[in-house]
C-alpha cells in the first residue's frame, strides 16, 4: 500500500505556524518533537493536519537562504494547497473569524464551492467545498 503520508510547508518560525494551522484553521498537533539536521544544529520535526485526516503537512522552519526565499512562494504564486471541509460555510466563516487572508469571495464551480486564501508562510490554498446554495 502507497499513500501521501506527509507534504511540507516552508515557514518562518514553528510556533507561529502551529498557531496558525491549529488555531485559524483548526488543524490538530499531530507531532512536535525535538530532531536534528543533517549537520547536527536544532530543529523541530512539527506535523500538523485537518482533523480525520491520514495526510499531514510538515512544518520545515526554513534553513538558509534559498530556503527562506522559498517562503510563501513554493508554488510560484499558484494555489498549491486544498483543503476540503464538507461544511464549507462553517469552515469560511471560522477562518474570517480567526483573521485569515482570503484572496477571493467563494464562488461555485463545476467541482464545487471555492475560495482562495493566504497561509501565515503566504501560500495560495483552496478551501473547497460541496456544490450546493451559493
Amino acid at each position: 500500500m502507497a499513500f501521501l503520508q506527509l507534504t511540507a510547508i516552508v515557514v518562518d518560525d514553528y510556533d507561529e505556524a502551529i498557531a496558525f494551522f491549529t488555531g485559524s484553521l483548526g488543524f490538530e498537533l499531530v507531532e512536535d518533537t525535538p530532531a536534528r539536521t543533517n549537520d547536527g544544529r536544532s530543529k523541530r520535526w512539527v506535523v500538523v493536519r485537518p482533523p480525520s485526516a491520514e495526510t499531514g503537512i510538515l512544518l520545515a522552519r526554513a534553513d538558509g537562504e534559498r530556503q527562506a526565499a522559498a517562503i510563501g512562494d513554493q508554488h510560484a504564486g499558484r494555489v498549491g494547497f486544498v483543503l476540503w471541509d464538507d461544511d464549507f460555510d462553517s469552515r469560511c466563516a471560522h477562518m474570517r473569524a480567526a483573521g485569515v487572508e482570503f484572496l477571493t469571495e467563494p464562488q461555485t464551480e463545476p467541482y464545487g464551492r471555492v475560495v482562495v486564501f493566504r497561509d501565515i508562510a503566504g501560500n495560495r490554498w483552496d478551501l473547497l467545498g460541496p456544490a450546493g446554495p451559493a
